[in-house]
């Protein structure tokens, strides 16, 4: 390497990058449950509102009981906090305003694109149709959108752990609603001893109408999960895949074949699919060039944002800025997302990050232009 080449990566390295210097960075969510991802607050007004008992008697005591950011002994156990959350989200004026906060929590930290999952069946409580259930998280969407700038997508998701007919009418649901504001089809839930192959009637119905398909896995179980969402299901993405690094194999078919991550790595933690943040595979993932995407999972329950997750990673594995500048082209590039849209998109939010390194950092990134969204 020339002499000047190594001056240059001195001079980066000694850099500190500030968490502020990450919120101004444009980002996209592609991993991001709305009943995992209100504000406290609004849990406590919109149960006050309706006459809903939660329990306790205060926003402090509420913050307690669900506990945001807490380790938890399990993803089982990590996913109670949704029973709270679920009692608020039962009528279309609640529904609507959990997407709307969620689209202007977003646009507060220049998250530009998120895509947000959640199951309408969980939303059913009240005697709200399916369809009244999608709609109202669509309307609350599109005026984020028109307030904020913020452009978003939703995925619905089928259930694991309640059963495949669910999972088939939540496909249905999505096959109904593509091109109206779904994106994508999910499966969501407890993954250990609920395996995705059970939902085959589902993830047939889907494929065969074209719809985009992500899948959680090798969360709480390991790569034949992966394996199963893959190459039974025909998934495009997957949902978090920190334990894909326990199968050499599979790992090289996904980096082959592009396929992207949804790491969340707070969540990983906080739900033991890792140790310790130390652990989290992404580093390793980057420096093989896996199509690594940075997510929330749940804002509230994991106690999080894009901006802390980007900043939690570049201090843990010292990244570099072509890491960082990796991560968000990953996280484009891995949208469900038009492809014409998808260009566009990303020449835009290239530009944009390379001008924010050099204006706040003196870093040149200096790279080729990206030649596809692909």
């Amino acid at each position: 390497m020339q002499t000047n080449e190594l001056k240059k990566e001195e001079d980066n390295a000694s850099v500190v990058l500030t968490r502020e210097f990450f919120r101004k960075l444009p980002k996209t969510d592609l991993h991001v449950h709305l009943d995992g991802s209100l504000r406290l607050e609004t849990i406590w007004e919109l149960a006050k509102k309706d006459k809903i008992d939660l329990g306790v008697g205060s926003v402090e005591e509420l913050r307690e009981l669900i506990g945001p950011g807490r380790i938890h002994a399990s993803l089982n156990d990590y996913l109670k906090g949704f029973d709270i959350t679920l009692k608020v989200l039962q009528t279309r004026e609640n529904l609507y305003r959990a997407a709307y906060e969620l689209a202007e929590d977003c646009a507060k930290e220049n998250v530009g694109y998120f895509e947000v999952r959640y199951s309408p069946i969980l939303h059913t409580q009240k005697g709200l149709s399916l369809p009244a259930i999608l709609e109202a998280v669509i309307e609350g969407l599109q005026a984020g959108q028109r307030d904020f700038g913020v452009h978003s997508g939703i995925i619905v998701c089928g259930m694991r752990n309640i059963s495949p007919d669910v999972s088939l009418r939540m496909a249905e649901l999505a096959v109904a609603f593509k091109n109206r504001g779904v994106v994508g089809f999910d499966l969501a839930g407890a993954e250990y001893n609920y395996p995705a192959r059970d939902h085959l009637g589902a993830f047939s119905l889907i494929l065969s109408n074209n719809v985009n398909v992500t899948i959680h896995a090798g969360e709480a179980y390991g790569p034949d999960s992966i394996h199963q969402a893959l190459h039974y299901c025909g998934a495009h993405r997957i949902g978090h895949g920190v334990r894909l690094r326990e199968d050499g194999d599979l790992l090289n078919y996904v980096n082959d074949h592009r396929i992207p991550l949804e790491l969340c790595p707070s969540s990983n933690v906080q739900t033991g699919a890792v140790k310790n943040i130390q652990e989290h595979p992404v580093k390793f993932y980057l420096d093989l060039s896996l199509r690594v995407t940075l997510n929330t999972d749940n804002r509230l329950i994991t106690n999080t944002t894009m901006t802390d997750e980007y900043y939690l990673i570049y201090k843990t594995f010292n990244l570099s800025g072509q890491n960082i500048l990796d991560l968000i082209i990953n996280g484009v590039k891995s949208a469900f997302m038009p492809y014409e849209f998808k260009k566009w998109y990303l020449r835009e939010i290239k530009r944009k990050t390379i001008k924010i390194f050099l204006r706040d950092t003196g870093i040149n990134l200096n790279i080729k232009p990206v030649s596809s969204a692909k």
